[in-house]
């Protein structure tokens, strides 16, 4: 099997996904814009050939990247990056290679459109937040007048919560319009609730091989805005209304050979046209690994490797390890540079003890939203991940 993996450097836990695929007897080829010395030394065992670009953005050398290990190696079986910002580059190239283990260029808007999400989740029987294409001031005016303030504005085609903003009145509407990005952007009610996940791994006939779930507290919108505290846990255990909403909505999108990251809310406030107070509301698609070091959450939380599951799934098509280990609450605390906490980081992985699992810093490109200092611990209850989440953001007195 020929697998060519996409930016395989970047994030760099996402060598593991090389290793455990090459363990699996698979041909790992990779394309990146890293020159091949920087590459972590297990990635490079991992890899049979790496092939540098100057640019991944640049279509034609990527093109010719995969163009090449045709050559050298004969049909491409698989080509993935596991990576948001990649699902549009990986689709172009499956479309131009005939490569049928995943989404076509054609299939791709369902997985990238807010707003073509919308009709997926209502083919799931899950309930979404109202919503309007950013058009003119005037239709603007009239969906905030029927649905009420605040709305939220957002990205069609976006990640995590990025130039989004929450607009409270008329006032927000027309200076937004004043200053209008120049991509398409969606109008959304605004839902009370805490976002919940049903993540991981299905095989091609859409069957779930592992699943978990993480709960953010905050807004997301807030941590990138605000600077609210960033932080988020793994549940021990997958709700079964997650768990239910999870899988009707990977069969309503038709997903298949995936790793998956659903996004739902559980409202915290009952809304009309949504539901009651507790409970689950769709909010976003991504069929890719959950950002930052959430991956190795999982792991941590379920006893499990997730990097091994995803690989088993591309070359076996089924999972060929057991995972019987305990369950924890696993938490996750980015923390800003900016701000002077009571503990450093060192200090709060020593009070921690057994109980801290990865404290480092989070890569630049990704901090805007995670926070620059990452401090990942497990715990076996939610007192305890409190009190994690209290040390964490202590600030040191003035």
């Amino acid at each position: 099997m020929n697998f060519v993996f996409i930016s395989p450097n970047f994030p760099e836990a996402y060598r593991w996904f090389c290793i455990r695929l090459k363990e699996n007897g698979v041909n790992v080829l990779g394309v990146g814009d890293c020159p091949y010395e920087g590459l972590h030394p297990d990635l490079k065992r991992a890899l049979t050939e790496y092939y540098r670009v100057d640019s991944l953005e640049n279509y034609d050398q990527v093109l010719r990247a995969v163009g090449y290990f045709t050559g050298q190696y004969g049909k491409i079986d698989w080509v993935e990056s596991n990576n948001e910002y990649w699902l549009e580059l990986d689709a172009r190239l499956r479309t131009d290679f005939n490569i049928t283990t995943g989404l076509k260029s054609h299939e791709i808007e369902k997985y990238k459109s807010k707003f073509a999400m919308k009709e997926y989740y209502r083919k799931a029987g899950i309930p979404c937040a109202r919503c309007c294409p950013v058009t003119t001031l005037d239709d603007a005016l009239a969906f905030t007048h029927e649905v009420g303030y605040p709305v939220i504005v957002k990205p069609d085609n976006g990640v995590g919560a990025i130039a989004t903003w929450k607009l409270q009145s008329d006032e927000d509407t027309v200076a937004f319009f004043n200053d209008l990005p120049p991509v398409p952007y969606l109008m959304e009610e605004y839902v009370t609730g805490v976002v919940t996940t049903y993540d991981g791994v299905c095989d091609s006939r859409g069957e779930v091989l592992f699943a978990a779930s993480h709960i953010t507290r905050n807004s997301i919108m807030d941590m990138v805005n605000e600077g609210v505290p960033t932080y988020y846990y793994v549940d021990k255990e997958v709700p079964a209304d997650v768990e239910a909403a999870g899988k009707a909505t990977l069969k309503a999108f038709g997903a298949a050979s995936r790793f998956f990251h659903l996004e739902f809310f559980r409202l915290t406030e009952g809304k009309e046209g949504l539901g009651k107070r507790g409970d689950i509301v769709a909010l976003e698609v991504n069929m890719r690994p959950a950002g930052g070091f959430t991956p190795d959450m999982l792991n941590f939380s379920q006893s499990a490797d997730v990097y091994q599951i995803w690989a088993d799934m591309v070359a076996f098509d089924e999972l060929r390890h057991t995972y019987d280990g305990p369950h924890t609450y696993c938490i996750y605390a980015g923390r800003r540079d900016e701000n002077h906490y009571r503990l450093s980081l060192p200090q709060l992985q020593e009070r921690c003890g057994s109980h801290a699992k990865l404290f480092t810093r989070m890569p630049d490109a990704l901090a805007g939203t995670m926070g620059n200092q990452v401090a990942i611990a497990c715990f076996d209850t939610l007192e305890e991940v409190d009190d994690f989440v209290r040390t964490a953001f202590a600030l040191a007195e003035d």
